[in-house]
């Protein structure tokens, strides 16, 4: 966390060297923020998404009961306070009055309680958030402005879950009225910005929401536009089309540093990107073979070459940044005569073929994948490379099972605690866990996921790393700095490390 704290210390200070004095006193400043963002969910309900893209959106429009500043302090949103009680078997949250959503509509316990109904029922069942709160049983009214949420089991991480994505509290009558689908393309919350106008592919579009309990964004209108090619978002930019990149070509940060009108802000991020490996079948049934490739590849090589520092080597699926890190867990080294020996005992023949699947607008990750393909090939086996279009491979390939051999899979972490990660990637039959059953790895998932104290919870936690790297289940890359391109029109952006913006003191010129 230290490590962290004195990132998010650097970014802020590039941040404040982008406010000048007048933007700084302005109390209200007109305008339209563009925001460049990789990627469309294509869907804005809270419990529909696990998508970081949707975080970049998400805190806009919504709020939570608790909500998470860009430096990961929790601080009270829709609730004011809130207090474990019954031997943590119950939290007691007391809401923010005089607070409506964006359609009039007024929140209270009520809207609290259809929102965790909501969740954890048969509309929840239909996202990929449900499991993240399974920890809660019910939400009960005490009162118009309380409600008990009582607990089946404990839940460590989940006051930083109630902070974002599927416990946003949305509008009981008009999801009521208008339904899901439709509320899914025409959000309503009670967030900073409303919701005026969603093309498909192409951009969102947000009016400032005057009446906002925390006070009025300064900025009078919000523009996302949807831009999945790097290149393009850096070229957006340079030519002034949007303020905010969320990501260029690492080629080109020289060329945007040197630009006097952009700045371009770096920080130790969340997220994480790991090749899985599809152990049902071929030569990744056999652990060797699977370490084997592991230390076929020079991951140092393709951080310093391909994403020029921008990156740290990891040897579980998680940065330094996360609860459960392991600093004593070293990577495989890279040893590429040993796993030639290995796959020889193996009985792997050379020429051996297999298929990486990747996010194909991922100009970056093109890059790393071709050059996976290029170490492996020195070993003697052969990548076929399969570009997909993101939101296929994320919805339809992995979670039904129908991957080559290896995939890409980047985890955003936004829990910053490898208990996100690690369940949802190895716990028996999870969306991101389609191949693997271990029963030792579930049983030591559930202890630390059902366990308050914290001491023996990063023992456990660390306990599974270990036990991952040693089953080989993934090839671990690397953890990735968080870069922004920003232009200098714009000010007091205050940009998270996990993406998750939140627009409502920023200014543009």
């Amino acid at each position: 966390m230290r490590t962290f704290q004195k990132t998010m210390i650097s970014a802020s200070l590039a941040i404040a060297a982008l406010a000048s004095p007048l933007a700084m006193t302005n109390a209200r400043a007109a305008g339209t923020l563009t925001v460049a963002l990789h990627q469309d969910p294509g869907n804005w309900d809270p419990i529909a998404t696990f998508l970081v893209a949707w975080g970049a959106v998400g805190g806009q429009v919504f709020d939570g009961l608790i909500m998470r500043t860009p430096d990961m302090k929790l601080v009270p949103g829709l609730a004011t306070k809130w207090e474990f009680l019954d031997k943590n078997s119950k939290i007691r949250f007391t809401l923010r009055p005089n607070v409506k959503f964006h359609n009039g509509e007024p929140f209270d316990a009520e809207a609290v309680k259809f929102t965790f109904d909501r969740l954890l029922g048969d509309e929840g069942k239909k996202g990929p958030q449900q499991s993240n709160y399974a920890a809660i049983d019910k939400v009960v009214v005490v009162n118009p402005l309380t409600v008990d949420m009582y607990l089946k089991s404990p839940d460590p991480v989940l006051l930083t879950k109630l902070a974002g994505y599927g416990a946003m509290i949305v509008p009981p009558k008009y999801i009521k009225e208008k339904g899901s689908e439709y509320f899914g393309m025409n959000p309503v919350g009670t967030g900073p910005f409303k919701f005026t106008e969603y093309k498909p592919k192409v951009s969102l579009s947000f009016a400032r929401n005057p009446d906002y309990w925390g006070g009025a964004p300064k900025v009078d209108s919000l523009v996302y536009r949807f831009i999945a090619e790097p290149a393009t978002q850096a070229a957006e930019l340079q030519a002034g089309r949007v303020d905010v990149a969320n990501q260029v070509p690492l080629a080109m940060l020289e060329t945007l540093k040197k630009d006097p009108k952009l700045a371009v802000v770096s920080m130790d991020g969340p997220v994480a990107l790991a090749l899985r490996y599809n152990t049902s079948r071929g030569i990744m049934k056999d652990r060797e073979v699977r370490k084997a490739l592991i230390m076929a590849v020079d991951r140092d090589a393709i951080i310093k070459t391909i994403l020029l520092g921008q990156a740290k080597p990891i040897a579980s699926f998680q940065g330094e940044l996360s609860f459960g890190y392991d600093p004593a867990l070293k990577p495989l080294p890279f040893n590429p005569a040993q796993a030639k020996a290995m796959l020889a005992k193996a009985g792997v023949k050379p020429g051996t073929q297999v298929q990486l699947d990747f996010r194909g607008p991922d100009s970056n990750f093109r890059e790393v994948s071709q050059a996976v393909a290029a170490y492996l090939q020195g070993v003697g086996i052969q990548v076929s490379l399969k570009p997909y279009e993101t939101n296929v491979l994320l919805n339809d390939i992995i979670p039904n099972g129908k991957t080559g051999e290896m995939w890409q899979n980047q985890w955003g972490g936004w829990t910053f605690d490898y208990d996100n990660t690690a369940y949802s990637m190895y716990y028996t039959k999870q969306r991101w866990n389609p191949f693997d059953d271990d029963a030792k790895l579930n049983a030591l998932l559930h202890t630390q996921r059902n366990s308050w104290d914290q001491a023996e919870r990063q023992k456990t936690l660390r306990e599974i790393g270990r036990y991952v790297a040693d089953q080989a289940l993934e090839m671990p890359l690397y953890s990735l700095n968080t870069v922004y391109g920003v232009n200098k029109r714009a000010r007091n952006l205050a940009l998270p490390a996990d993406g998750r913006f939140r627009f409502v003191e920023a200014t543009v010129e």
